[in-house]
């Protein structure tokens, strides 16, 4: 009997490699928040936080009474988002369509299409969900050319006040609002010498050492539906730029399996593949200001 061809390693090792690049925030799905807060019992985590008291005048003649002057805190987070999705493939449909219907094109198709953007569409809205969550609210401002900077300047001000460090900021944005960046009234051109001088590169990937994503507006909506796939829920807000910091978020993996079985009389000669993970999107709540938005009310 063929045994079971179990992908799990392979595919999970080829997952990993590929979200970095193929994710839209692949950044904050690879933060390294991931590798600092271990999940146990299988479905939560423990993050601990301490606080301490500031410092005091000292003299020299006396010493104060010892004390304990710390205290130390959890912050735990269950994870609940647990998804699955399998097919069936007939030999003949493989051999009919010259390898077409293979499953490595099969699970390329559903990754590209499917997963990965709903795993994008997760992200934001669960960020966005837990923020408010914390008594944030985003700025609601509407842009233009002639708004759009003074707006990421007001984010940036509200990360600097709170003390969020500076390198390794992003910013995400809609397709829609990066054009506005690439022509607002600010901006200054670099003019490419070499060709000339008469190219202007409007090529906006980075405003104060932030980098700048343009995200697909379909993929930034602020409440999703994940029955089957996922669809913007009738009351989501567009969200239009989401100012983050990677370490103020953690998007922990507790299982994932894959396996394709060969065909057998329990699948009437068919191939059958299963795939399966338990995974999740959090912020860290101490630093939510590390976070911030702008979106379009009403939406």
């Amino acid at each position: 009997m063929a045994q079971a061809l179990n992908y799990a390693h392979q595919y999970s090792q080829a997952l990993a490699q590929a979200f970095p690049y193929v994710l839209n925030f692949g950044a904050l799905y690879n933060t390294p928040n991931n590798g600092r807060y271990r999940v146990v019992n299988a479905k939560t985590i423990e993050i601990p936080s301490l606080t301490t008291t500031g410092r005091t005048n000292a003299d020299r003649d006396s010493i104060g009474t010892a004390a304990r002057n710390y205290e130390n805190a959890w912050e735990t987070k269950a994870l609940t988002n647990q998804r699955k999705w399998s097919t069936l493939v007939h030999p003949m449909d493989i051999d009919q369509t010259n390898m077409v219907a293979s499953i490595a094109n099969i699970t390329q198709t559903f990754n590209e299409e499917q997963k990965f953007p709903e795993m994008d569409a997760y992200l934001i809205s669960k960020v966005y969900d837990d923020w408010t969550k914390t008594e944030k609210t985003a700025d609601t401002t509407e842009l233009t050319t002639e708004t759009v900077l003074s707006v990421f300047d007001a984010l940036m001000l509200k990360m600097d006040n709170a003390r969020v460090p500076a390198a390794g900021r992003i910013l995400y944005c809609t397709h829609e609002v990066k054009d506005m960046l690439k022509n607002a009234n600010a901006i200054n051109r670099s003019f490419n010498v070499q060709a000339g001088g008469n190219n202007v590169n409007r090529i906006v990937n980075r405003l104060d050492e932030v980098e700048v994503i343009g995200v697909p507006s379909t993929l930034m909506k602020t409440k999703y539906n994940f029955t089957t796939g996922f669809t913007a829920a009738e009351d989501a807000k567009q969200i239009n730029m989401f100012l983050v910091h990677p370490l103020c978020v953690i998007t922990p993996v507790s299982y994932t399996f894959s396996q394709l079985d060969a065909p057998s009389a329990l699948s009437e000669g068919k191939w059958y593949y299963y795939e399966e993970s338990f995974e999740d999107v959090f912020i860290l709540n101490k630093k939510a200001d590390g976070i911030q938005f702008n979106i379009t009310e009403g939406e």
